[in-house]
């Protein structure tokens, strides 16, 4: 039996480290779009993956172009260079004002694309984000709304420009509230609270999976309730201040040195289950320390998302709940899967141990992948 588990593991690992190596390239990022009224005209600048939307990609709860029937052709776009994408770019367009991508008043407008800009020298390691300008000439109205098409994913608008702007997520096939051009559309604390939580929840699953294999670390240390409190109240706290600062803007870590220091805090952790029997008296401490390193990592998901400064604390309170329930939803599957087993004998020789040699190995491949890749 043990055998039989080792393998699965092992089969397990390969699995994820081998994933590992394309998600970053393929994964699926929200589109972002800052809209203002300028001189009698709408504006929208948009940060996006055209490949994904020139190959008619369903991002509607999508995680990686890779698991799609149309990936080879987002593939063979992305080989492209960036001037043959940008003159496909009104192709997409005419599909957006169809729609309509963009009402006032409830009537139709069209836009019309202006400069577009899309890296040609990232490499193939991650996804290319073209910055694309879009206007149309709207002398009068109170307010619009953006229709956001089928398949388009996730859409994060920040009006700009007014005061109390309103900020935002529109899934695919929604359409934002009316939006009024003089401002004072921001969402109240309740409301923003409560958007904020699946962003966090969403963080973490199922897209965190270098969180998700930190907290299984903390779960593999014993078979006692005791130690996993003990670690995931200092992992929480930790995390808590630094999102709170990075999101304040009070600390800036560049993701170069805190994405290899978040794989190498999964190393550590997993190493340390391999030969430390129970909860040692320096552990919760070094939790804290990787805490904060993690909390700088949430906090970068928040710039993207761009927090509204007048609900920023119930945006804040939000993200970090969602983050919570799922790094406790983690720690529930885990149970559930081998929960049984805890109390064995076999149980730490069998599973226990070989889970942090699959966890230590993939923490390892991105300390190095990170680091020099």
């Amino acid at each position: 039996m043990y055998l039989s588990l080792f393998k699965l593991i092992l089969r397990l690992t390969l699995a994820l480290v081998l994933s590992s190596t394309v998600a970053r390239a393929h994964e699926v990022v929200p589109t972002i779009v800052d809209v203002a009224r300028v001189n009698g005209a709408i504006e929208l600048d948009m940060r996006l993956n055209l490949e994904a939307f020139l190959a008619n990609v369903d991002l509607d709860g999508l995680e990686n172009t890779d698991d799609t029937p149309q990936a080879a052709d987002y593939d063979a776009l992305r080989a492209l260079p960036s001037q043959d994408i940008a003159q496909r770019a009104p192709q997409l367009l005419e599909r957006w004002n169809a729609v309509p991508l963009v009402q006032v008043d409830g009537a139709p407008v069209t836009l019309q694309s202006g400069d577009i800009t899309i890296p040609d020298d990232i490499g193939d390691e991650l996804p290319r984000i073209a910055e694309w300008s879009l206007r149309a000439q709207v002398p009068d109205g109170n307010a619009l709304v953006i229709n956001w098409p089928a398949g388009g994913g996730d859409l994060i608008m920040r009006q700009q420009g007014v005061d109390d702007p309103f900020t935002g997520l529109v899934s695919g096939g929604g359409s934002s509230p009316e939006i009024s051009f003089s401002g004072g559309g921001a969402q109240g604390a309740f409301s923003t609270f409560v958007d904020y939580i699946p962003v966090g929840f969403d963080h973490i699953l199922p897209k965190g999976l270098d969180h998700i294999l930190f907290v299984l670390g903390l779960f593999f240390l014993s078979t006692h309730l005791r130690p996993l409190v003990w670690q995931v109240s200092a992992f929480t706290l930790a995390h808590t201040v630094t999102l709170a600062l990075g999101a304040l803007g009070l600390v800036n870590v560049p993701g170069s040195i805190v994405e290899p220091l978040i794989a190498a805090s999964i190393v550590f952790v997993a190493v340390e289950n391999i030969f430390a029997k129970g909860l040692t008296p320096w552990r919760p401490v070094i939790i804290f320390g990787f805490g904060l390193l993690h909390g700088l990592g949430f906090a970068s998901v928040l710039g993207e998302f761009g927090l509204p400064q007048e609900q920023f604390i119930p945006a804040l309170i939000g993200f970090n709940i969602g983050v919570e329930l799922g790094q406790l939803t983690v720690i529930g599957i885990a149970f559930a899967l081998v929960g049984w087993a805890i109390r064995k004998t076999w149980y730490r020789q069998a599973i226990a141990i070989p889970a942090s040699c699959s966890i230590a190995a993939i923490g390892a491949y991105w300390v190095i992948e990170r680091t020099l890749l």
